[in-house]
């Protein structure tokens, strides 16, 4: 089994993702055993973002962790157990809002591909990029 980010990879939709994952520095983080779970957007998500954020955020690296971190949970949950409860807690600290079963939607999101599962972790495809607050 491969790792979220070789996972990511290799699907070829995440190409603006994994990107981002390097240049906020947050590639070794991802590739370590975690679990992690993982909200990934596929590339039309950051495409359908205001022209320039993508580049605005690539030039703050901080504020892109800080953004990608929102993306991600601690530990490997299906999405069973997601809807099992309101919101969870982003590695960036704030609450992910999960908004109902069917479909599975994650704070603004549609999870389009879910429990796909990774070495360190669990990935849920979403067609938007989330943000915090």
């Amino acid at each position: 089994m491969a790792t979220i980010l070789e996972t990511a990879a290799g699907a070829g939709c995440f190409n603006t993702l994994l990107a981002a994952v390097d240049a906020a520095g947050l590639r070794e983080a991802l590739e370590s055993p975690g679990p992690f779970t993982v909200f990934a957007p596929v590339d039309d998500a950051f495409s359908a973002l205001p022209p320039g954020t993508v580049q605005t955020l690539v030039d703050n690296p901080p504020q892109l962790a800080r953004i990608l971190k929102y993306h991600v949970l601690a530990g490997a949950h299906n999405q069973a157990a997601l809807v099992a409860k309101e919101q969870w807690d982003s590695l960036e600290g704030a609450p992910i809002p999960i908004r109902s079963v069917d479909p599975f939607e994650v704070k603004n999101a549609t999870v389009v591909t879910a429990d796909i599962a990774c070495d360190n972790g669990v990935v849920h495809v979403i067609n938007r990029v989330i943000l915090p607050g």
